[in-house]
């Protein structure tokens, strides 16, 4: 009896660790086949789900150096209307409140839209207030045009934020 036990006890451990083989092998090929699955630039400006998920895979491949549990995207929106520009003045309004906060080493700040010279023009005007050197080993992520890079970073610049650009 007692080798009975012993052989069922063998063969359910092998099934474990082959069970267990698998599943990391199966693990290994759904995260290359996440990888190699990239979300597209979404066309609508107004597709905030479509832009969130675009704009969520270039802050998840720049992650490197954050030491923060999570990054603090602003998605900032497109259009002239009264609503949208509404909107833009009050996440103005929230990116001066965490300025004149300040924010701690190893955050990351991101800043992207469809439209990136709003995007761009939002950055300059809320650091104008940000004390020189306050954003020392902060990241700063700002995801727009080439055209609008250097503005963004001579802003960012006196700040001491590590500042990171990627075209989209």
């Amino acid at each position: 009896m007692r080798k009975f036990a012993l052989v069922a006890l063998l063969a359910l451990t092998g099934a474990v660790v082959l069970a267990g083989c698998s599943k990391s092998e199966d693990d290994q090929q759904a995260s290359q086949q996440a990888q190699v699955q990239k979300v597209a630039k979404p066309t609508d400006p107004n597709d905030s789900k479509a832009w969130n998920a675009y704009l969520g895979q270039i802050v998840t491949q720049n992650m490197q150096g954050m030491t923060a549990d999570r990054p603090y995207p602003y998605l900032v929106n497109a259009g002239d209307s009264d609503d949208a520009k509404a909107s833009r003045d009050r996440q103005l309004q929230n990116v001066n409140d965490i300025i004149a906060r300040g924010v701690l080493p190893g955050n990351m700040l991101v800043f992207a839209g469809p439209d990136s010279g709003k995007t761009a023009d939002l950055v300059i005007e809320a650091f104008k207030s940000a004390k020189p050197g306050s954003f020392k080993d902060v990241i700063i992520l700002f995801i727009g045009d080439q055209a609008d890079q250097q503005r963004v970073t001579e802003a960012l610049q006196p700040t001491g934020a590590q500042v990171r650009f990627v075209a989209m």
